[in-house]
């Protein structure tokens, strides 16, 4: 039992990866709830499934847009600054997404205004993140522990946060999540400050941005495994988290704590995936659970879909959150241990277009399908695209 502990949790060993853990888990709990009580809130003012998918558009495509530019620079720059300065910049955002709401002057135009701002932050944060792993561990063999590690503290916030996020929203209202959000981010500020990282090689030589965005591209498309999984993660189904206001208002007769009772079963689907994951001794042939992971979440997708009874509802996210994550954290791992590190972050940052890039088109698409189709039509017809890609992705592997 101990070796097992010691096994799933060994990038603890690093100091830097221990307050990196810490502030992250205090952060992301807060990002979850702001994440639940803002879609709440749209739906209250609105009871517009459009505008959900509308919201949910206008918060991610810049990440769409800027990821390959943010990816040249997480290699350029140290990237222990930029995540300081993202974070920062996205407590900003959350202090006066709080101040609006708490005046009672927000708008749908400051939320999306909002989301923007957030997801030009994002295009920039993610990359460099995700990137800023191994320089926390240091060594490549830690890399796969510290990956589902890090999305461990990602779900174990989202089966927190949303559930949180329920009774304050029916209690106080969402002015006061959007608040603990922007307090949360003190903490893995902090704990960005107080580590001590090694200074990375960086090549002096500048060359031009659209240069080294297409030394990237060729690097990452020359590549047919890296390829094929850039591929699968770009086509995971269309988004279904931006239609849950209104399984838990429409399918399930609740309201803003069924919504994040739904949420927060998805988080712990996600966290048996990623713990899954962390246990394992070895990270080598992960190819095989990718196909696997992502059957198991297309299925779960379509049968929640379906379902109209709450109990197999929750059963179903369960099954959707630990195949989705099993697959996103297995092909995470796979590009980070093969990437020559002076082009990892340009790699990182097609990995966030494929994997967050495309939920702006999935969220605007899966709203105006629930609109005209009823959500949960527009969440069958995303599984069904997502067993589609699957068979696509084994017949190349």
């Amino acid at each position: 039992m101990n070796s097992t502990i010691r096994t799933t949790f060994r990038a603890l060993q690093y100091r830097n990866f221990r307050l990196f853990f810490a502030g992250q888990s205090i952060s992301l709990t807060g990002t979850w709830m702001q994440t639940i009580a803002m879609s709440w809130l749209v739906y209250r003012m609105t009871g517009s499934a459009l505008l959900l998918g509308v919201v949910g558009f206008a918060s991610q495509i810049p990440t769409f847009i800027l990821s390959p530019f943010a990816g040249v620079l997480a290699d350029r720059y140290n990237r222990h600054r930029i995540i300081i300065l993202t974070q920062t910049l996205s407590m900003v955002q959350a202090f006066i997404l709080a101040a609006l709401t708490l005046t009672g002057v927000i708008a749908v135009w400051h939320i999306i205004a909002l989301g923007i701002f957030l997801g030009c932050i994002n295009s920039l944060d993610i990359p460099a993140r995700q990137s800023f792993l191994i320089e926390m561990v240091e060594k490549k063999e830690v890399l796969g522990n510290a990956i589902a590690l890090n999305s461990a503290i990602f779900n174990a916030a989202r089966l927190i946060g949303p559930t949180l996020a329920g009774i304050l929203v029916a209690v106080v209202g969402e002015g006061i999540c959007f608040l603990i959000n922007g307090i949360s981010f003190l903490a893995v500020i902090v704990s960005l400050l107080l580590m001590k990282v090694k200074p990375r090689q960086i090549i002096t030589e500048r060359r031009h941005v659209l240069h080294e965005l297409r030394e990237g591209l060729v690097y990452a498309f020359g590549s047919a495994s890296i390829r094929s999984i850039l591929f699968l993660l770009s086509m995971t189904g269309i988004s279904y988290v931006v239609l849950m206001p209104i399984f838990a208002k429409e399918i399930h007769h609740g309201g803003a704590h069924t919504l994040g009772v739904l949420m927060a079963t998805v988080g712990l689907g996600a966290l048996i995936g990623t713990l899954y994951l962390a246990s394992r001794k070895d990270h080598l042939k992960l190819e095989r659970f990718i196909s696997v992971s992502s059957i198991i979440f297309a299925i779960g997708l379509i049968f929640f879909a379906l379902s109209r009874v709450l109990w197999f509802s929750l059963l179903m996210l369960v099954v959707t959150g630990f195949g989705f994550m099993v697959t996103t954290a297995s092909c995470n791992t796979i590009l980070q241990t093969n990437v020559d590190d002076d082009k990892r972050g340009r790699v990182m940052s097609l990995y966030t277009m494929a994997f967050m890039g495309m939920a702006p088109l999935g969220s605007l698409l899966a709203g105006a399908l629930a609109d005209k189709l009823g959500a949960p039509d527009a969440v069958i017809l995303g599984g069904m695209i997502c067993l589609l890609s699957i068979l696509i992705f084994a017949k190349r592997h």
